[in-house]
């Protein structure tokens, strides 16, 4: 199952503290229900821990191991994946599904942070997209 699957249907949208804890399993790639807590930002009770990572389980997104008396939760699905499932609904939600519009939002608020070596990357990206259009 993808993030694009999941995306099909109202109920399966993530929470804010369900991507606080995919985000947190992302980075670390699995952890227990204690750590996960740790890891987010103004956690709730261990409790509210468990009942989301269950939701996140039976939203097929999320699985888990045993580890003696505890569980260790893992992503199911790839970290790429689930960003390429959230530009693209970054992009329709608010540039009007324009990839130009959201590059250039993005180059306006940091273009005097872009290093040579990450305008040089940009360029070939373009370069690459131009070929792939042309053909």
């Amino acid at each position: 199952m993808t993030l694009d699957d999941l995306d099909k249907t109202a109920s399966s949208r993530l929470s804010r503290r369900e991507r606080q804890i995919m985000d947190a399993l992302f980075e670390a790639g699995e952890l227990s229900a204690q750590d996960v807590r740790a890891a987010i930002p103004d956690a709730p009770g261990y409790s509210a821990v468990r009942a989301l990572l269950a939701k996140l389980v039976e939203k097929k997104i999320v699985d888990f191991r045993e580890d003696g008396p505890r569980y260790i939760y893992f992503p199911v699905i790839a970290q790429e994946e689930a960003r390429t499932s959230a530009l693209q609904k970054m992009l329709k939600t608010f540039f009007g599904g324009s990839t130009a519009a959201a590059v250039n939002a993005l180059l306006g608020m940091n273009k005097d942070k872009l290093s040579v070596e990450e305008i040089n990357q940009l360029q070939q990206a373009i370069d690459d997209a131009a070929k792939t259009e042309l053909k």
